[in-house]
């Protein structure tokens, strides 16, 4: 079987290589960075799929259902929120000014440092939520192949990460566009045919799964106690409010999105993707019921830790290596495409914001296009080195659903960006003062935690979910608009 795995992995990666060098023929700074500003809208909006998903959502909302049910919904429901303000109000302002790093705003507006605080919080956010998300991918093929070779850890996380550096070397922005597209197809895929195989194993219908699914509770939508962490209310509030940050105020998602013809390609693309989105996370619940069905009909036994509880993480290549060859293969390729599309933006991104934000590429006269391309390399490896670094240092703290993770630490981190945004966005006859931005953008997740730690002695057994990001940016929101001066506007 590790065989097998190993001949999949190589096949897979041959074929991403090509799509690569197909893709990067004639590239230079300008298509790194913006692809020319010549991606079909369709295929940006395709490919987005893949890259929201990542390998936490092939694997946590599934098994994440063992525990929570389908009420997952209800951050999917905020998703289409976010993605029409994201349409309607970010995308005009990114494309009206032209930019190339969406931080930029900040330097226009606020000045430098209010620049640098916001790059730095992405930098941050994403350099950690995406490399857990690429730990999830590791992890696994670590468990079910590698481990078995006497190979450590670090070994595949080296492997995984080389050969998106490669890739993205030379093409970046331009090159993800189109291999996002080749790991949205692969991801939907292994969903969609590992619940065809459950449903052919079981001899069971689609329809009839749902139906025993509903009557043992599994599918239960909406969470109606305001004070449980999953209050439906808070599930659709929080998902609006992620998207807007993880994908809206996030250079990785955004960059993807200013590489379309136009404004109006590019808000076709992001209305396209909420729908799309919506149904394809409703396919990854539905594996989800079909797996725990399964285990309960066959009586297989799901993965626990030392303690005993289940880990929602090894429910699904549990499960899918479990069953025949067929399903390993396609969950592998299912993983590895999750892998690879969780990395290759990320890295692209980061990369980018620095080159734009701290470099200052678009201003800095000083620095020659030789002299860029020179940068752009060095900094393109150094994230790397620096992606790999949080991978190994990750791999301790696993123990629970990576999903519930990525958002907590997003709660902290994109919360300042939000209040940023939404005061250069409401607020027009006010300017804050950019030295004390930092302070605040530092100040607002300390206290963001501080209440979330003591939710339930302060707000009469409140306990704050998703939603703390909202706390945060109105904290920072708040505090941006007390210590700003007044502008006159002529």
């Amino acid at each position: 079987m590790e065989n097998l795995i190993l001949t999949v992995f190589i096949a897979y990666t041959i074929l991403l290589f090509l799509i690569a060098h197909i893709s990067s023929r004639k590239s230079n700074n300008k298509s790194f960075f913006t692809g020319n500003r010549k991606s079909p809208w369709f295929v940006v909006a395709y490919g987005m799929i893949g890259a929201s998903l990542s390998g936490v959502t092939f694997m946590s909302v599934p098994g994440g259902v063992y525990s929570g049910q389908f009420t997952y919904f209800g951050i999917v429901l905020g998703y289409i929120i976010g993605y029409a303000v994201i349409a309607f109000l970010l995308l005009p302002l990114y494309y009206k000014l032209n930019l190339t790093s969406i931080y930029s705003y900040l330097g226009i507006n606020f000045g430098k440092s209010s620049e640098k605080t916001g790059a730095l919080l992405f930098i941050i956010s994403r350099l950690i939520g995406s490399a857990i998300r690429m730990y999830l991918v590791v992890f696994v093929l670590y468990e079910f192949v590698f481990k078995s070779w006497g190979i450590p850890f670090w070994i595949p996380a080296v492997l995984f990460i080389v050969i998106i550096l490669f890739y993205t070397f030379k093409g970046g922005v331009k090159t993800v566009v189109w291999t996002d597209t080749l790991q949205t197809t692969f991801l939907l895929l292994a969903a969609l045919m590992t619940v065809v195989v459950i449903l052919k194993t079981l001899n069971i219908s689609f329809g009839e799964l749902m139906s025993v699914s509903t009557e043992r509770g599994y599918t239960k939508l909406f969470e109606t106690d305001w004070s449980h962490s999953k209050f439906f209310v808070k599930q659709i509030l929080s998902g609006a409010f992620i998207t807007i940050t993880m994908t809206g105020l996030d250079q990785d998602m955004m960059q993807k999105n200013l590489t379309c013809k136009s404004l109006r390609d590019a808000q076709k693309n992001v209305m396209t993707s909420s729908f799309f989105f919506v149904l394809v996370n409703i396919l990854f619940m539905s594996l989800g019921a079909a797996l725990i069905y399964y285990a309960q009909e066959t009586g297989f036994q799901l993965p626990t830790n030392e303690r005993g509880v289940v880990v929602n993480d090894k429910i699904f290549p549990a499960i899918a290596f479990s069953l025949n060859k067929l399903t390993s293969v396609i969950f592998i390729i299912g993983l590895i495409a999750a892998g690879y599309s969780s990395a290759d933006g990320t890295l692209t991104a980061l990369t980018t914001t620095f080159c734009y934000d701290f470099l200052h590429f678009d201003s800095n006269e000083k620095i020659t296009e030789d002299d860029k391309v020179k940068y752009r390399k060095f900094i393109h490896i150094g994230f790397a080195l620096l992606y790999l670094l949080v991978i190994i240092i990750f791999r301790p703290f696993h123990n629970e659903s990576l999903i519930d993770k990525i958002f907590e630490i997003a709660g902290y981190t994109y919360g300042p960006l939000l209040g940023l945004y939404s005061f250069g966005l409401f607020v027009k006859n006010r300017k804050p003062i950019d030295k004390y931005v930092p302070v605040i953008a530092i100040s607002s997740p300390i206290i963001s935690y501080i209440l979330n730690l003591y939710s339930k002695e302060l707000f009469f057994g409140y306990q704050f979910g998703f939603e703390i990001l909202i706390v945060n940016g109105l904290l920072t929101f708040v505090a941006l608009l007390l210590t700003s001066k007044k502008t006159f506007i002529k």
